[in-house]
This record gives structure tokens, C-alpha cells and sequence, in this order.
């Protein structure tokens, strides 16, 4: 606005007036004072009473004035209405209007960036040979999750995008059917419809349709497409299950794919991005309250910060220098590595390990004190880095000789034979030490689990190995580590310990140590740990 000449005349004080007046005259017949009303208004008091006519002015022009970038409506350059001169209307206008005048004003706002500007297009799938084009649901160009990934699922882009087309269909004509039902009286014993009847037809035609079984070249397609990709593809699912089957699958796929999206405002963490996996959690853990109401963290896995979005992470990785965990690597056999973190020495990498456990344990209470504890992290090493399979944690001087504290195996790696070389890790190093060892209790459910199946392991073994006539209880606990008690109960479990004449006799069951080796030799010995592997001297003076 350009700047008007100040008067000449002086203010009622005898001094010369810093702002400029303005002489606003009018003149009413019907009152009876005829007198000339001089208001005298500040720069800022009519630039805001401008700001008002125009927001009149664009109101009566159109009831929906154009919006600026910061939401507000532009204000006008129009000269100043002098149909009235209240000093107080003024001023109550002025305050009603500074808040919106100076946020539509301010020069150092910064304007909101559109979608184009802020999409990164360099994000990867993490699949192997997947170049991030197509989307599962057949509804997106790209994608960059594995949940997402066609060539994860064994399909093409092309395939997702007629499935995509195909599954609308029958919900076009599902919904229609649901219109014309709308007039029938929800009653509680309702009769199917004719529509109904036929559809159920359909399925039980479809299903009948499947073959019985699988076969043998379908089998050996199978487990060839096993062992090239591993787990990095999903398992085939075809001739698994009938057609309609396997579509229901995917569409609770699609479903899920959509639901997966976690909004904010939740105080739990729902999933979380660790390396190439996006996990969903099980328990609450004690992140900060900003980092959990997102609802989803982002995680380094080889240093294990956690950040708010998928850029931040990016750029960490961009910068990380860390490929494994901090320590001492003390055993290594093919791709398995063990390495010692002391938690006084390495405590924020400890702590947000003890974090990203409580995610997947109940009864975990250690988040922060982390100086009186050892870790032992395995990992499982290829040309990117030493990934976490799972760790766990023993005290430094520990009274009732627990030798574990806390065990976690990593959910993509359960059930694949870790959480036992875990436990059996844990035992060797108390052989080393030549104590006797027990886990601390109590137990979850998932490591009770383990726990006795490793100890029936260890029984079965020795007494598979054992050639005398007499054994006793000390000495399964000399030769392999655990405690008595332990012994007890897994002998008890397995209905090999009974009472006789005033004494326990050990019963050497050979059924089921028969049982055992039947299914040792099925599976192999590949997770096994090598006591000759391991280098390491028992800590001294911690």
C-alpha cells in the first residue's frame, strides 16, 4: 500500500503527531448534532481495516472466495471505507483480524510442498531382482515393501493388474445384489436367497474341481522354487488349494496390504521396518511417546537406532558405518558369528536392544540398566553385513548362576533350529566356566517351549551315549551343564524317572530315544554349534 502524506496539523498535547490522521467526514440530517468527527487511526489499524472491506467486498462478489496456499483469503488493496467513524469498531476489528492479517503477511512461511516435489523416486523394493514397478493390489505404479512386491508373491505386474480388475467385478455386482436385497425384513432366521444357493453351488463345484494331491513334479517344482529363492520369495501356492481358495487368500492379502497402513495416535507400535522384513509386534515396548504414536518405527538392524519415517532411515543407511554388532566376535562357523557386547561399554546399542526385544516378550522388565549384564547377539553374516538372528543376556556376577537372563530369537528367523543354538550356546559357555547353568525365571511361553526341548534333547543324547549300568543325576548335570533341578523335571515330563523301593531309578526308554534319532537323521545336523569354534576366556574382575 502505498505510503499517504502525513498532516501538518499537531495532537491535542501540543506535540507534533508520529502517525498520519485521517479526516473521515459525514454528515447525518436527522441527528441533531451537526459536528465534523476527526478519528485518528494507526498505519496497522487501517491496513487491517482494509484487509475487513476487502474480505466484504470478495463476499458479496462470491460466497466462496479463492484460498492462498496458507488457507486464508487474500486481502483487498481497495481504499478505506469512510461510511463510519467508531473509534471502539475499529479497534475490535483490528484485534479480531491481526492473527489472520499476520499469518496471510508472513514473508518467512514456508509453502507447502506438493506430492511430486517431496516423492522420492529412488526407493527399492528390497526383493531381490525386483525393480519396484507394479503393485500387488493392482492399484499403484510402484511399490517399495515386500508386502507390496508382486515378484515376492511369484506373479507379474501385468497378472495383479487383471486379478485387480477381475476382483471389482464380482464387488460391483455384489453390492447391486445387496441394494435389491435392502427391501426384505432382516429376520433372524432368514431363508437363503436364490442368488445365494447358486453362488453356493459354484464354490462347492470349484472346490470339488482340486486334485486330491500333489504331483511329483509338482512337488519337485515346488521345492526346487525352495531352495533357488529360499525366503526370499513366498512358497508356491498353486495346486495347494482350490482356485477360489487360493483367491480368498490373496483378496485377505489385498485386505491386509490396505489395513497395514497404521494411522497415528495410537500409543503402540504396530509394526516396524527391520532390514528387508516389516514385522508386527506382539507386546508393548517403552519407546518415547513421540517415536510410539506413530505406530510405526524404522529401524537400522545393524546398529539398531530407530527413526520416524522411511527418508530418515535411508539417509541413515546412507551413512552408517556399522555392518555388525559392537564387541568381541567370539565364535564364527560358516555364516554364524556370536559376539560379546558388554553393556557398560556399548550401552545405547544395548539398550535399544533390550527395547526392540520387549516388542516380542512379555515378561521383560530390563530396558535401560544395562551396565551389569553381558549380551551375546548371534547373527548371520552375507555381503551386505551380519544380520540379528537373536541374542541373549547373562549378568556379570550372577548369585544363583543363571547363565541366561533373557533370550530372544528374531521372528523371521523362528522355527529354523536359532533358538536352540542359542540355549546350547549359552550351556557351552558354562562348561567353559565350569559351572552348572539354568535360564532365570520365569519363562515365556515360547522359551519354556524351547527350553524343554533342548533339555529332552541333551537327556536323550546322553543316554543314547551312555554305556554303564548306573547313572545318576550329578552326573548328567557335570557332563552337560544344567541344572539338577531342570534334570528332575524333563525326566518327570518324559515319565523316565520312578520311584522304587525307597529310591528314584532313571528309566532308559529306548522308544523314544529311537524316536530321536529318527528324526536327528531327518533333519540334519546344519544348526548345530561347534564347541571347537569358539575363542573365548571367562571375564574376569566384572
Amino acid at each position: 500500500m502505498p505510503r499517504r502524506k502525513r498532516n501538518t496539523g499537531s495532537s491535542s498535547d501540543g506535540t507534533e503527531d508520529s502517525d498520519f490522521s485521517a479526516d473521515l467526514e459525514h454528515t447525518d440530517s436527522s441527528e441533531s448534532e451537526n459536528t465534523r468527527r476527526n478519528t485518528r487511526l494507526t498505519r496497522s489499524s487501517v491496513r487491517l481495516r482494509q484487509s475487513s472491506q476487502g474480505l466484504k467486498q470478495g463476499a458479496d462478489q462470491d460466497e466462496t472466495p479463492p484460498r492462498t496456499p496458507t488457507g486464508n483469503a487474500p486481502s483487498s488493496e481497495s481504499d478505506i471505507d469512510v461510511s463510519s467513524a467508531n473509534v471502539s469498531h475499529d479497534e475490535s476489528l483490528a484485534k479480531e483480524l491481526s492473527l489472520k492479517d499476520s499469518g496471510s503477511e508472513l514473508p518467512h512461511r514456508p509453502k507447502r510442498r506438493r506430492f511430486h516435489e517431496s516423492y522420492n523416486f529412488n526407493m527399492k523394493c528390497p526383493t531381490p531382482g525386483c525393480n519396484s514397478l507394479g503393485h500387488l493390489t493392482g492399484k499403484h505404479e510402484r511399490h517399495f515393501s515386500i508386502s507390496g512386491c508382486p515378484l515376492y508373491h511369484n506373479l507379474s505386474a501385468d497378472e495383479c493388474k487383471v486379478k485387480a480388475g477381475s476382483r471389482d467385478k464380482p464387488v460391483e455386482e455384489r453390492t447391486l445384489s445387496h441394494r435389491q436385497d435392502e427391501n426384505r425384513h432382516s429376520t433372524r432366521h432368514q431363508t437363503p436367497t436364490e442368488r445365494q444357493m447358486q453362488y453356493k453351488e459354484k464354490v462347492t463345484e470349484m472346490r470339488k474341481k482340486r486334485n486330491s494331491g500333489l504331483l511329483k513334479e509338482q512337488k519337485d517344482k515346488h521345492m526346487d522354487h525352495r531352495q533357488t529363492h529360499g525366503g526370499s520369495r513366498e512358497p508356491m501356492l498353486e495346486n495347494i488349494t482350490s482356485d477360489y481358495d487360493l483367491e480368498l487368500f490373496r483378496k485377505a492379502q489385498e485386505k491386509l496390504r490396505m489395513q497395514g497402513e497404521v494411522a497415528e495416535g495410537s500409543n503402540m507400535i504396530k509394526t516396524i521396518v527391520f532390514g528387508r522384513y516389516e514385522l508386527d509386534t506382539w507386546y508393548h515396548s517403552p519407546y518415547p511417546e513421540e517415536y510410539a504414536r506413530l505406530g510405526r518405527l524404522y529401524m537400522c538392524e545393524f546398529c539398531l537406532k530407530y527413526m520416524k519415517s522411511q527418508t530418515i532411515l535411508r539417509r541413515h543407511m546412507a551413512k552408517c558405518v556399522w555392518k555388525h554388532p559392537p564387541g568381541d566376535e567370539i565364535y564364527r562357523k560358516g555364516t554364524i558369528s556370536v559376539f560379546e557386547v558388554d553393556g557398560k561399554k556399548n550401552k545405547i546399542y544395548c539398550q535399544n536392544l533390550c527395547l526392540l526385544a520387549k516388542l516380542f516378550l512379555d515378561h521383560k522388565t530390563l530396558y535401560y540398566d544395562v551396565e551389569p549384564f553381558l549380551f551375546y547377539v548371534m547373527t548371520e553374516a552375507d555381503n551386505t553385513g551380519c544380520h540379528l538372528v537373536g541374542y541373549f543376556s547373562k549378568e556379570k556376577n550372577s548369585f544363583l548362576n543363571y547363565n541366561v537372563s533373557c533370550i530372544l530369537t528374531m521372528p523371521q528367523y523362528m522355527r529354523q533350529g536359532f533358538g536352540k543354538m542359542l540355549i546350547d550356546f549359552s550351556y557351552l559357555l558354562s562348561k567353559v566356566e565350569e559351572k552348572v547353568g539354568s535360564p532365570e525365571r520365569p519363562l515365556s511361553d515360547l522359551g519354556l517351549i524351547s527350553y524343554r526341548s533342548y533339555w529332552k534333547e541333551v537327556l536323550l543324547r546322553y543316554l543314547h551315549n551312555f554305556q554303564g549300568k548306573e547313572v545318576s543325576i550329578k552326573e548328567i548335570s557335570q557332563e552337560t551343564a544344567v541344572n539338577p533341578v531342570d534334570i528332575v523335571s524333563t525326566l518327570q515330563s518324559l515319565q523316565m524317572l520312578k520311584y522304587w523301593k525307597g529310591k528314584h531309578l532313571v528309566l532308559k526308554r529306548q522308544d523314544l530315544i529311537d524316536d530321536w534319532i529318527a528324526k536327528e537323521s531327518k533333519r540334519g545336523n546344519s544348526k548345530t554349534i561347534d564347541p571347537a569354534a569358539l575363542k573365548w576366556t571367562p571375564p574376569k574382575g566384572t
